[in-house]
């Protein structure tokens, strides 16, 4: 490992401690070195407040030293005013002139403008160290950017004989949690590290779900359901208004939600209409949790990203099928008891896009 990536790394590092909080903008470390030392770091912390390569600046204690030091960023510098002014800017007026940059931006409003500009002011610019690991990190933001639509995870959890639920016509078992308490808590910090979460009719009429942030500290997602003919009544968890909720439907002839938004799409290409209207809404992330018909309509479509099956330690002997992804398994996790196996879409991988 040459020093650029040392630094780069250590700039990955930082930018993580945003994850959940910067959405929709990408997370960004920043790290500054001079002779061989690190003499300031930041990372952006917040949606609409400073990025990472201001608070890395303000860090450093002696200003003097700045324009005899480089400057690691794991994003390129954004070159536009937003809600905060450009970076590249800020980076030239304290005469910066080493900068290292992990990969360019996907988005439209800087992808390369930002890397130009510094240039143009006699910067010497070193890009694409570490870049797979850059976009590894921000797999949202590029996605959403390069590919028009959500990062999706799929998740649901199945038992050991292979099935999502009960068979809740003839079952006596009234019970049809399958997951440990260890894994309940992981869902919910799940939800919480995305921006929006999806669930079909049948889910949403059966399960009465409130899909929102419990037993860990998050902001709640968006909640999304897909309910064709806007049947579902307005008395269920999902239309508490605790939280905003998406109605996404064929047909508007019913109730609307009060406090909710109802969006109709056409009967035909089902998701990826869905996933125009999340796009269009700026939702850079989405879990869909169910149920079966959703879940298989998805992967059905090819359009998901990876995939989180929770395996519960215990048996149905009967119900309702868990989906089946024929893909080879990422990693398989043991939580105590139970697993989850982990699955990437090859076909979907970024990697393509950014070489």
């Amino acid at each position: 490992m040459n020093f650029h990536e040392k630094y780069l790394k250590r700039c990955l590092e930082l930018a993580r401690s945003g994850f959940g909080d910067v959405a929709p903008n990408p997370m960004v470390g920043c790290v500054i070195v001079n002779k061989g030392k690190i003499i300031g770091e930041g990372f952006h912390r917040i949606y609409g407040e400073k990025h990472a390569e201001v608070n890395a600046i303000n860090s450093v204690k002696d200003a003097e030293l700045l324009k005899n030091s480089s400057l690691y960023v794991n994003l390129e510098p954004c070159s536009h005013y937003g809600k905060t002014p450009p970076c590249a800017e800020l980076i030239i007026k304290h005469k910066i002139s080493n900068v290292i940059i992990g990969t360019s931006d996907p988005n439209i409003l800087v992808k390369g403008k930002g890397i130009e500009l510094l240039r143009n002011a006699g910067c010497k610019v070193t890009e694409n160290v570490l870049v797979n690991d850059c976009i590894g990190l921000n797999k949202r933001f590029f996605t959403y950017h390069i590919k028009k639509r959500p990062y999706i995870i799929l998740k649901w959890a199945q038992t050991l004989d292979g099935y999502i639920d009960i068979d809740r016509k003839n079952s006596a078992e009234k019970n049809s949690w399958i997951s440990n308490g260890a894994l309940k808590r992981l869902v919910h910090l799940w939800r919480s590290q995305e921006q929006s979460i999806l669930v079909g009719y049948n889910t949403a009429f059966i399960d009465n779900p409130n899909l929102n942030v419990r037993n860990v500290t998050g902001k709640n997602p968006l909640r999304v359901v897909f309910d064709p003919n806007n049947e579902l009544s307005i008395g269920l968890n999902l239309f508490d208004n605790s939280s905003p909720c998406l109605v996404i439907c064929h047909e508007n002839q019913n109730q609307n939600k009060p406090g909710n938004e109802t969006i109709v799409i056409p009967s035909s290409i089902i998701f990826s209409n869905i996933l125009d209207v999340l796009y269009k809404k700026h939702i850079q992330s989405i879990i869909i949790e169910g149920g079966k018909n959703t879940l298989e309509m998805v992967i059905k479509s090819g359009l998901w990203d990876e995939a989180r099956i929770l395996i519960g330690n215990k048996t149905f002997g009967s119900g309702t099928l868990a989906p089946i992804i024929e893909n080879h398994p990422h990693c398989i996790e043991d939580v105590q008891s139970d697993k989850i196996i982990h699955i990437k879409n090859p076909l979907q991988s970024l990697i393509p896009f950014c070489k």
